[in-house]
């Protein structure tokens, strides 16, 4: 069996753990490997919450540990233009949008993969747990989910092309996250036990409701429940999504001439947002009927392999962190797809991503526009 080609490899170096497991891999396997570290948020840099600068000196010792050159680049200008643009049109638009989904299409996949080809880079790398393959069949590059069902994020990665896939490499995808801080220690890296961000990238760890204060223009208005009972007051339909238990300022709600204490104090959820009346409206109960959907339909879609899939049965997640749920895709085209789903699916939210499955290969997906 001949050695697998060694290649010049650019690696996304975030300061992370699994991106400095990626490297080591990468070089150990014989590859050229340039790291890089990626700069997309400037407005606050001094900020407590922003960790960029922690970050980079993360990935400098990363670099300097392995025996890798590190270059830090600024992509803000193209994330503010490409990304956060966008997120604010969808949050004012009243939807709940995946920024992470458009950073890596827009500046990982595309901004930095451009940058890396003109450094002379045949491949690059990042720490996603996602695999990618050449089917021998049609010569096609697959995205498969990650080996640790825990920890796989190919739903973040559906946006991504032919060309895109066949210039990057996922070492960590095939391991475990286990794994992965393990190997971190044995080699004693200076970020073995450093803690997953769980931030959106330019949010970081900075209260949400703070941060979106800042850019967008917010009206109160009235929290209504399913019997059109006023129950409170919103401080603007942009900081909620659909589904939010936490925050909404509301207790339980006492039947005229009911005893004292003897309220329903069920959990209250976010089931609907009405943006021409600026009301929200809140149900008590996680299997509410305004809460399930059977059917929802997509738009802006974009497939793995170039081609939507054929009419038929499939599999799909419509949110992060989701089993796959077996449904029936129908009209898919790159304009968008309906699906319907057997099972109603939970808090099925516009602007979210619904990513389509076979089995464990990504085919792809769309921006949810509607549910029924």
């Amino acid at each position: 069996m001949s050695a697998s080609p060694k290649h010049r490899v650019v690696v996304g170096l975030s300061g992370g753990v699994d991106s400095a497991v990626t490297a080591y891999l990468l070089k150990k396997q014989g590859h050229e490997v340039v790291g890089i570290f990626m700069k997309n948020w400037e407005d606050d840099d001094d900020s407590e919450f922003c960790s960029s600068n922690i970050d980079f000196v993360d990935a400098a010792a990363v670099a300097d540990v392995i025996g890798i050159e590190i270059e830090h680049v600024n992509f803000a200008a193209e994330y503010k233009d490409r990304v956060f643009a966008e997120f604010l049109r969808e949050y004012q638009a009243g939807r709940t949008p995946n920024p992470d989904v458009l950073c890596n299409a827009e500046i990982k996949f595309k901004a930095f993969l451009d940058h890396a080809m003109r450094l002379g880079a045949e491949k690059i790398a990042t720490g996603h747990y996602a695999r990618v393959r050449q089917n021998p069949d049609t010569q096609l590059f697959e995205l498969l989910k990650g080996l640790d069902p825990s920890k796989d994020q190919s739903y973040f990665l559906h946006r991504l092309n032919q060309a895109q896939l066949s210039k990057s490499m996922f070492p960590v995808g095939e391991l475990h996250k286990t794994e992965v801080r393990q190997i971190a220690e044995e080699i004693a890296l200076p970020n073995a036990k450093k803690k997953d961000s769980t931030g959106i990238c330019f949010i970081g760890e900075r209260p949400f409701r703070d941060f979106l204060n800042r850019y967008i223009k917010h009206e109160p208005g009235a929290i209504l429940d399913d019997r059109g009972r006023k129950l409170g007051k919103h401080v603007g339909l942009s900081f909620y999504t659909l589904g939010q238990r936490q925050g909404l300022g509301i207790g339980g709600v006492k039947e005229k001439g009911a005893q004292r204490g003897a309220g329903d104090h069920a959990p209250w959820f976010v089931a609907r947002k009405d943006l021409e009346k600026n009301t929200l409206r809140v149900v008590q109960g996680h299997d509410h009927p305004w809460l399930l959907s059977h059917d929802l339909d997509a738009q802006d879609a974009s497939w793995i392999s170039g081609h939507a899939p054929a009419t038929g049965g499939i599999a799909a997640k419509t949110r992060y962190r989701q089993q796959d749920a077996h449904c029936n895709v129908v009209n898919a085209s790159t304009e968008g797809f309906h699906l319907h789903f057997p099972e109603a699916q939970w808090a099925v939210t516009p602007g979210q991503s619904a990513v389509l499955y076979d089995g464990d290969v990504c085919l792809g997906g769309g921006v949810i526009s509607n549910r029924v």
